[in-house]
């Protein structure tokens, strides 16, 4: 890996300033220099309090159930599950995959007939929760402050979706899986295609087969 060999020979500290050089300062700089080698650890989630409300979504494919960050995202949690305790989403489809990216559901029922939502809602994209992989953020319009009913599950780190002002305002994360995340990769492992509708929008990414969200409830 190294093209040379690295001298420790080195005199006075360039560290601590002593005349020769101190082992503590080589050791400290030999573990910085295995830490840059080897990277940034990866990411991790952002850890979920013990009383935060958890749904289950009845798909398909299985379920899958999913941890919500009400202190972090308070705006984003209440908005989804006014819909799911109105039973808005049962029977919707997972209606737009990248595959291997992004599993996203929530607005269309099969035939992407659309559903009417609520109002848009506040983004809250600049909460400091990454979109990793696992993670449930809102979909929106290019509009800031524009999402309704639509959310996306990543299934990969996404740092693009963040939030990077001026660049880019990003989506808001509001909770993460905590199981089934099997059944959104098969869901995502999903081939697409594109669709036509009257008033000229095309519909990309849209799964040849239709997996349907049966149901989302409350986990008891």
């Amino acid at each position: 890996m190294w093209s040379r060999p690295i001298s420790l020979n080195i005199s006075p500290c360039f560290c601590c300033g002593r005349e020769e050089t101190c082992v503590y300062c080589v050791a400290l700089v030999l573990t910085l220099v295995v830490i840059a080698a080897c990277g940034a650890p990866p990411p991790e989630h952002a850890p979920l309090p013990e009383d935060a409300p958890r749904v289950v979504l009845e798909t398909s494919l299985g379920e899958i159930t999913i941890g919500l960050y009400t202190q972090r995202a308070p705006i984003s949690v209440a908005n989804f599950l006014e819909y799911v305790d109105t039973g808005f989403y049962d029977g919707v489809i997972f209606h737009r995959l990248l595959p291997g990216f992004m599993v996203q559901a929530g607005g269309f029922l099969p035939g992407m007939i659309a559903k009417q939502t609520g109002p848009p809602i506040v983004t809250e994209s600049d909460n400091g929760l990454k979109n990793l992989r696992g993670t449930v953020a809102m979909a929106r319009e290019p509009g800031k402050d524009s999402a309704t009913s639509q959310f996306f599950f990543n299934q990969v780190d996404m740092p693009r979706f963040d939030y990077r002002p001026p660049i880019e305002y990003g989506y808001a994360v509001f909770g993460r899986v905590l199981t089934g995340m099997d059944v959104v990769d098969r869901i995502g492992a999903i081939s697409v295609h594109d669709v036509d509708v009257d008033d000229g929008t095309v519909h990309q990414g849209v799964p040849d087969e239709d997996v349907i969200l049966l149901r989302a409830r409350r986990a008891q």
